[in-house]
């Protein structure tokens, strides 16, 4: 009974030294993912968005027609899934935007330039996939 106590006291304390943290995670999209580097943090290329998109949920990023994209990552398509990459936006005019990452269709941006060639396989975990 007394170590019960001291565990939910324990639990207690640990919970109200550290922040909450509200999110969800979300479906994955993608069991893998193709990256420049092993932790996915160098740009691959840099991209302009051909159409309007509007994110459906927050895994993805809303784009406008013309925005340039920085791509960090590219989703491994999967049976009856799409492909998508994933990024964030890039320039002054979206300063709001700049530094959320989130993915997008592929199919509506071009590539600009390519810095350098996603041929890293990573496997994707839940956090890729995660909303806060």
């Amino acid at each position: 009974m007394t170590q019960r106590v001291y565990l939910v006291v324990l639990l207690l304390c640990l919970g109200l030294m550290c922040p909450l943290v509200t999110g969800i995670f979300m479906d994955k999209l993608a069991s893998e993912k193709l990256c420049a580097d092993d932790d996915c943090v160098y740009t691959i290329s840099l991209a302009r968005a051909e159409e309007d998109y509007n994110a459906p949920d927050c895994r993805f990023i809303n784009i406008k027609k013309g925005q340039l994209i920085y791509v960090y990552s590219k989703l491994v398509k999967e049976k009856d899934s799409g492909e998508f990459w994933a990024g964030s936006v890039y320039g002054e005019q979206y300063e709001d935007h700049m530094g959320t990452v989130g993915y997008f269709p592929s199919s509506l941006v071009s590539e600009q330039h390519v810095y350098q060639e996603a041929n890293k396989t990573v496997p994707t975990t839940d956090i890729d996939f995660f909303c806060e």
